[in-house]
């Protein structure tokens, strides 16, 4: 999407790292939230803002539209990666810890594979990437249903 909208590869470079460097606190900022009210709301957060993160790529016109989007996905990404490995551990059979885990880390190597696969798609039909970037919504919206489905904890604080 960067280079689409004009950026260079050094300033993606940058803003990779930037993305990075936000994720650090807002991971901590996660955490905290997750123990004031519940993990489970500290990830309905993270996957809403992800949702809305993926409706703003279709507006992507400017480096700094890129860079908004950029610091937007640093504020989530570290929290919703930890939140989700922690909210996953409490509701798996303890006995059984590392097959779930396993079972956890092939779905993620497979959503690592199906999210560019869609947006390399959706992007080769539309013409446009900003549009494949949004697509990606949907795969967020169906975690979204899934985790809604899941059991809540009943040792939030």
């Amino acid at each position: 999407i960067g280079m689409d909208i004009g950026i260079k590869t050094n300033e993606l470079m940058i803003v990779m790292l930037v993305v990075q460097l936000v994720a650090f606190p807002f991971s901590i900022f996660f955490g905290w939230l997750a123990d004031k009210t519940s993990t489970r709301k500290g990830f309905l957060l993270g996957i809403s803002v992800y949702f809305i993160i993926c409706l703003y790529a279709l507006n992507l016109n400017t480096s700094r539209d890129f860079w908004i989007l950029a610091l937007l996905v640093g504020t989530s990404q570290g929290g919703l990666q930890a939140l989700s490995r922690s909210y996953f551990g409490k509701i798996i059979p303890k006995e059984s810890g590392s097959e779930f885990f396993g079972f956890y880390n092939i779905l993620g190597k497979f959503s690592a594979v199906m999210g560019p696969v869609l947006v390399g798609i959706v992007t080769q039909i539309t013409g446009r990437s900003t549009i494949g970037a949004a697509s990606l919504s949907i795969l967020f919206l169906i975690g979204l249903v899934i985790f809604l489905m899941l059991p809540r904890l009943t040792t939030t604080k």
